[in-house]
């Protein structure tokens, strides 16, 4: 009697099966979803660098529309109107290189690569491996 107790206690190999089977398909939802998951926050960060580039080059134009008229203005009663335009616009050039520089290094730090979700899929195919055998 004691061994047709143990006998229903302990699962078939269909069973097992299908448990994992069930088990593995949770998994790989769980793991989709964390790629999904980790893709968005990457996406974000890169929206965020392409807006600053967007208002970097957006400051620089302003910029060198509504001051350099006045700059060239002020600095041509003490040289030539040509080079005092020169001068502005090379100095408007700077602060936009430097923005627009700014925000390219950032976006090239940006890896693209769901890099977690990759190490835990690895991992979970090392484990199936072993529960397989």
């Amino acid at each position: 009697m004691a061994q047709q107790q143990m006998v229903r206690d302990e699962k078939s190999l269909g069973d097992l099966l299908g448990e994992l089977v069930a088990e593995t398909g949770t998994l790989v939802r769980q793991e989709v979803a964390l790629a999904q998951a980790e893709m968005t926050h990457k996406a974000t960060r890169v929206g965020k660098n392409v807006g600053s580039l967007v208002v970097g080059g957006a400051v620089a134009y302003i910029g060198a529309l509504a001051v350099v008229g006045g700059i060239i203005l002020l600095l041509s009663l003490f040289m030539p109107a040509w080079i005092s335009a020169l001068v502005v616009g090379l100095v408007i050039g700077v602060v936009a290189y430097f923005m627009i520089s700014s925000a390219l290094t950032e976006l090239r730090k940006t890896d693209p690569v769901p890099r977690s979700t990759v190490e835990t899929i690895k991992e979970d195919a090392k484990w199936l491996k072993k529960e397989m055998t």
